[in-house]
């Protein structure tokens, strides 16, 4: 018996207990309980079939895809773009950054009724997958019927490497699949090879999220943001402390830290940006249990004398860098491995960072090259950030010199959308375009919709 099919046949027994856990997420977050027929398979209608589907799992990966997807839009007008998403925060992104331009729904279970259903439905000339996005079941039914396969900005760390080499003899088949493997770095394109990918399938092709911009989108929502923030009554800008994309454990360092520089910075504001939306109401009761004023941004209301801004809101992170003085990326005092440090540099920030920024290993070492980032070590990291940032504070060109830097760094190393279309374009040398795509709702081929 195949690996292949152990792994089919254990998914399927596994059904009720992962539908049974995308019900127990919904407790927190009801999106997890809306739409599982597309979990099952039941791409949404109105679909066009014969395109190119990109799979970006969540929110990060989303951002990161946004110039790439925009080229493959440029490149193939009339081409149905589809991209599929894995969480409802992605869905949010996807549907935020492109509307109605592109075909949109979740990507279903990696279990064989589902997934023959889903490509049924949409006939994909491709199939793009990114960074360690690995379904061993879809991407062998891609392969058996001739769907082209690429995988994009691929990441393996060492960690990783080790978790996979447990279960090699399923994920080698899996990767050698790919028509093309593009990885994020020399050392990603290593951990591939040692995994058991064959060597003229992968290639260095840089970081997909080097590729970022600011767009009309960020800019007026930077205006609507302004104007709760900085009012005329003002008599001068709070400088603004942002921590973006925090976890559990984030806070607690965070808090005891900023209320040790209230003493020296009455008029500092922090902003606290959580991750995951279903902690939101956690977040705010932290921050009253700490005795600290608290403003909502759901709850639209003009900053006045607030010590804590909690930006419980979607798609609005990217504006709310540039309105900050100083950012610190949340995931990085623990084990999560930390946040794109990329976003906040396109805008001229200082950036500080815990310990464990692991999950951005290339991204790293082209700041610190540059000393264009902040750094904490393990022990006492509100004390540390307690420092760094009063040093900052009072140190206005400073904060300048780190920005630029971090800038100059995003700045010289984009390109990798480019070359991920150029993969494409090799790929997919021939296609025939249909000037007038048939519409699901008229093809004799598709599936009945039981959504």
């Amino acid at each position: 018996m195949t690996s292949l099919l152990i792994y089919r046949i254990l998914l399927l027994l596994l059904l009720p207990f992962l539908l049974v856990f995308l019900l127990f997420r919904s407790k927190n977050n009801k999106a997890y309980r809306q739409r599982l027929f597309e979990r099952l398979g039941l791409f949404p209608k109105p679909y066009k079939q014969g395109g190119i589907i990109v799979h970006a799992a969540s929110v990060g990966e989303v951002i990161a895809l946004k110039s790439f997807i925009e080229k493959l839009l440029l490149t193939y007008p009339h081409l149905p773009i589809t991209m599929t998403s894995f969480t409802p925060t992605g869905s949010a992104q996807i549907t935020k950054l492109f509307g109605d331009r592109i075909q949109h729904g979740y990507l279903p279970l990696d279990l064989l009724p589902c997934t023959a259903l889903f490509l049924q439905r949409l006939k994909p000339k491709m199939m793009i997958f990114m960074e360690t996005e690995l379904w061993p079941n879809l991407i062998a039914q891609c392969s058996q019927q001739k769907i082209k396969l690429l995988l994009i900005n691929g990441r393996l760390s060492k960690k990783s490497l080790t978790s996979y080499q447990r279960i090699s003899p399923l994920i080698a088949p899996c990767l050698n699949r790919f028509d093309k493997i593009l990885t994020q770095s020399q050392e990603n394109s290593s951990h591939f090879l040692q995994l058991g990918a064959n060597e003229s399938r992968c290639l260095n092709s840089g970081n997909l999220k080097f590729d970022i911009s600011v767009n009309a989108q960020v800019l007026n929502k930077k205006a609507e943001l302004a104007k709760l923030l900085f009012t005329k009554e003002s008599q001068a800008k709070r400088k603004i402390w942002l921590v973006a994309s925090t976890h559990d454990g984030d806070e607690k360092i965070i808090l005891t830290a900023f209320k040790k520089l209230l003493a020296y910075y009455p008029k500092l504001l922090l902003v606290l940006v959580p991750r995951h939306p279903e902690r939101f109401e956690q977040v705010a009761n932290l921050c009253l249990e700490h005795d600290l004023s608290l403003a909502k941004r759901s709850e639209n209301t003009v900053i006045s004398d607030e010590k804590v801004w909690l930006l419980d809101s979607l798609g609005e992170l990217m504006a709310a860098f540039d309105l900050s003085d100083i950012v610190t990326m949340g995931g990085s005092f623990s084990g999560v491995g930390g946040h794109n440090p990329l976003e906040p540099a396109l805008f001229n920030k200082p950036i500080i960072v815990g310990h464990n920024m692991s999950n951005f290993n290339e991204i790293m070492q082209h700041l610190r090259q540059e000393h264009a980032i902040i750094e904490l070590s393990k022990n006492e990291p509100s004390k540390q950030l307690c420092h760094e940032i009063n040093i900052l504070l009072q140190q206005p060109t400073r904060q300048q010199a780190l920005g630029k830097k971090a800038l100059k760094v995003v700045l010289a190393n984009q390109g990798a959308s480019d070359k991920a279309l150029l993969q494409v374009k090799k790929l997919l040398p021939t296609i025939t375009i249909d000037t007038n795509p048939i519409d699901a709702n008229t093809t004799p081929n598709s599936v009945g919709d039981n959504s």
